[in-house]
Formats: structure tokens, sequence, C-alpha cells
């Protein structure tokens, strides 16, 4: 927990519910201990895809479903989601709930590896939701970023770790240091990408917000800026 808890639990009093689907689905995976997006953070991906309007969004990381399903909710009719799972068990329970939604054809979930089929991928994606392995973030980028639309916005999530990405490696548990040494050097590297300008968010266990500039664009403005300021 990153914010105050009383801030959070007034914040998770404001919401309605998105839903008898997605409502049953969060107290499913609550109970079984499945992790899945956070309240905050859930209505934090809602509005952004809502803002965004994508044509294609991307999904690291099904789980059951549930994330998919909440962005599916405030998505155009056109647009059309492609999500990437590997444990079979998840597999299942993400297309039952799919199903039970009504949009088996409007969501492509994809079985296997994600850096495996990462590679695979033309694209591009509006928008790229990043919910899965997170030692693997720094691994996945060079092809998130090659699958990104000009404007598109990388929403990558649990990006603060319980706010534990402050501390020292050795102030970490020894099974945790290789995911805090690859989330430090991930949260680095997408502030310091040319093609991106990123924001990171403490909020839920914390987000990075990145958009993928069209570097002509920003070229071309930078030329003409640079002939006005010699008043050629």
């Amino acid at each position: 927990m990153i914010a105050d808890e009383r801030v959070t639990d007034y914040i998770y009093s404001l919401e309605s519910g998105w839903g008898a689907l997605c409502d049953g689905i969060a107290r499913e995976a609550a109970a079984e201990n499945i992790p899945i997006i956070k309240k905050e953070t859930a209505a934090l991906l809602r509005t952004l895809a809502a803002a965004k309007r994508p044509g294609a969004i991307l999904e690291v990381g099904t789980a059951v479903g549930y994330s998919a399903l909440l962005m599916a909710q405030v998505m155009p009719p056109s647009c059309r989601i492609t999500t990437i799972e590997k444990y079979e068990p998840r597999i299942r329970a993400a297309r039952e709930n799919f199903r039970k939604a009504g949009r088996e054809e409007s969501i492509t979930l994809l079985e296997g590896d994600a850096g495996e089929i990462l590679r695979t991928l033309k694209g591009p994606y509006d928008f790229i939701f990043m919910d899965a392995a997170k030692g693997q973030y720094i691994h996945w980028l060079p092809d998130i970023v090659r699958l990104m639309a000009p404007g598109a916005l990388l929403f990558s999530d649990n990006v603060l770790q319980d706010g534990t990405i402050v501390q020292s490696r050795y102030g970490v548990e020894r099974r945790d240091r290789t995911i805090h040494g690859r989330m430090r050097e991930y949260l680095y590297r997408i502030k310091h990408t040319e093609e991106l300008e990123s924001a990171v968010v403490p909020i839920g266990d914390g987000v990075a917000l990145s958009v993928r500039k069209d570097l002509k664009t920003h070229e071309g403005s930078g030329s003409v800026s640079s002939r006005d300021k010699s008043g050629s």
C-alpha cells in the first residue's frame, strides 16, 4: 500500500461497481488469492482507455480476464483487444468470463509465453496494458515500443513494488532482489528512452504511464523553432 489507507478506503467508497460479472470476478479473485488490478488503478485504467478511445488494445497478462473486461466496457464498438496469458487454469477462467460477457468476438486471447508472442505481433496498438511478470518488463520493452503507434499509451502496473522500489537491493528480501533490480532498470529506461514521454504515478502499487512520441513531428517542430530564432 503506497497511499494512506484512509485515502484509499475513501476512494473505494466512491466506486459503485462495474457490473455484476466484473464485481463477481473481483470477489472470486480475492477469495482465491488471484492477483488482479487494484480498484483505484482499475478506475484510472478505465478512464484513460475511455479518453484514448483506442482502435486496438494489447494486454500483457490476462489472468482471469478482469482488466480486459473493464477496458472492453469503455472502448469504442470497433476496438479489439488482444491479450496474452500462459497459465492454463487462468486461460480457461478468462475464456469463460469473456463468454459470459459476450466479448468473445472483440477479445482475442493468445496462449503462451509473452516474450515469444510479442516478437511475432505486428501491431500497431493504440493502448497497451502491461500487468504480467514484473521481472520481464525490461526484457519486453523493445517489442512493446515497436508495437506502439505514435501517440499510443503504455500503462505499466505494479512498478513501485509496494514502495520497496526506493530501497537498496540489500533492503529487500533476497528472493525479490532480481525483480527489484529489473524494475528499477525498467523505470530508468522508460524515463530515458527518446521515443517515450513517461510519468510514474504512486497509485495502487504504482503505475507508469508512457506515451509514444512521434519523433518526426517533434523534429519538424524543433527545426521551425530554430529558424524562427535565427530570424530567417
